[in-house]
């Protein structure tokens, strides 16, 4: 097959297949990510037909960002499409949640990833193309990002995914003109997003004012953005094989010793600190920010309590570990909750749920539990709790301290009540007065934190 950089319009289809072929979609799930617009519209002409030869289920999703009034319109437009193509759709409404010193762009393609991550299916499919790849990479260099962040878009990936989805884009070597001459070519219909032409956008700046000086002087700009971006990439692997090898002993769980980050040059504990927040899903600091963090978790005082806030999130210090948390408000000393033996209790002032497992001779007894109106509390100060029935009631402030639980999290937990006995604590155990004996009915409790 020709290369991509001489592809004609009507080699598209073929180039695609052989894509999807190589990436064995066979008997999987694939779901398009469609905008409506050229790019997504053409792919959705070359996927529909290929389902019966490759073998794959096909559906479409359309994220709904609610910020141009003609939002519904393209929905609308892509339900028709869909229909008429026999591909299930659906649409997902996101809210942009615009964090300080983000771009509009960034918070809508952030909504927009988590919307399609969450989305059930095997592979997600992007119709970004040759010349979005190299205005990723031109944003990237001007933002002064890394090697990961100059590395821009892969070709296959899980970089935004928490649930493991692989995102696939076939047209990622193919220049947009030879998209739309492919749809020019099928006839296609499509709509424009007015905002795309909008120059007080970075991205629409690049692309309608520098990037067409750019090809006048530099005609095979985006084939050399293409490689320079996959060489970065090779070296942002080796970059992750490097944290592995310095996180083999540092890290523990979602926790990272600080000790580690001592003992390593500047430059390793700072990949090592990038690496961390990367596997943990955390949105990547500028290169400042980092340096701050990683200078307040490496001089600071053992003893010292820090707290470093970071889009959405919390990094602390505890014991010689670092943690990550999300941001959430203390829930009021007053707050309660009764239990009705629901299967579960959602719980998002402490940051998850408590579920009930009926169990027979496990658990807490249910004869014992509800002899007494059943609530979900926080913690108030003076609570004692029996673990261990051959030791005395102790108090939980020194349970805690003991189990290593760090203090920030002491005070999100949520305690469960038998009228005012204390009778399950998340991390610590059950009362022991209170445990399910054999043969009697009773119930596991749990407390799971949300992901």
């Amino acid at each position: 097959m020709a290369s991509s950089k001489k592809l004609l319009p009507g080699d598209l289809a073929g180039h695609v297949e052989n894509k999807l072929k190589q990436w064995h979609v066979s008997g999987r799930h694939v779901v398009l990510a469609l905008s409506g617009g050229a790019d997504s519209v053409a792919l959705l002409d070359i996927l529909a037909p290929l389902r019966a030869s490759l073998h794959f289920t096909l559906s479409a999703l359309h994220v709904n960002h609610r910020i141009s009034p003609h939002a519904g319109r393209w929905a609308e437009f892509c339900a028709r499409l869909c229909a008429g193509l026999d591909v299930p759709f659906t649409v997902v409404e996101v809210d942009i949640a615009h964090q300080p010193g983000e771009s509009l762009e960034a918070s809508a393609r952030a909504a927009r990833y988590r919307a399609l991550a969450a989305h059930p299916a095997d592979f997600v499919v992007l119709a970004q193309h040759l010349d979005d790849q190299a205005e990723t990479l031109l944003l990237q260099l001007l933002r002064g990002a890394g090697a990961k962040g100059l590395s821009a878009m892969g070709e296959l990936g899980t970089r935004h995914s928490a649930l493991g989805t692989i995102f696939l884009r076939p047209l990622l070597d193919v220049p947009r003109r030879t998209i739309l001459d492919h749809a020019a070519l099928r006839g296609l219909k499509w709509v424009d997003d007015e905002s795309n032409a909008d120059t007080a956008f970075d991205r629409n700046y690049l692309r309608h004012r520098v990037l067409p000086l750019l090809a006048e002087r530099f005609p095979g700009y985006r084939e050399t953005f293409a490689r320079t971006s996959r060489n970065l990439a090779e070296s942002a692997l080796l970059m992750d094989d490097l944290a592995r090898l310095d996180g083999a002993a540092a890290l523990a769980g979602d926790r990272l010793k600080v000790d580690a980050l001592r003992g390593l040059s500047e430059a390793r504990a700072k990949n090592l600190l990038r690496y961390w927040l990367a596997e943990t899903g955390v949105v990547m600091p500028s290169s400042g920010r980092l340096e701050n963090i990683l200078q307040q978790l490496r001089s600071s005082r053992d003893d010292a309590q820090i707290a470093v806030s970071q889009a959405g999130i919390v990094i602390r210090r505890y014991r010689g570990e670092a943690h990550i948390e999300k941001k959430r408000a203390e829930p009021q000393s007053d707050w309660a909750l009764s239990w009705s033996r629901q299967d579960r209790l959602d719980l998002p002032e402490f940051g998850g749920q408590l579920s009930f497992e009926p169990a027979i001779g496990q658990g807490l007894s249910l004869f014992r539990l509800t002899a007494a109106p059943v609530t979900v509390k926080p913690r108030r100060g003076g609570e004692r709790l029996r673990p261990d029935c051959r030791r005395p009631s102790r108090s939980l402030k020194n349970l805690l301290q003991e189990a290593g639980m760090p203090p920030w999290q002491r005070q999100r937990l949520p305690l469960l009540f038998s009228g005012e006995k204390l009778v399950f604590v998340p991390g610590i155990g059950m009362a022991c007065e209170y445990l399910a004996g054999e043969g009697e009915e009773g119930v596991v409790v749990e407390f799971r934190t949300a992901v």
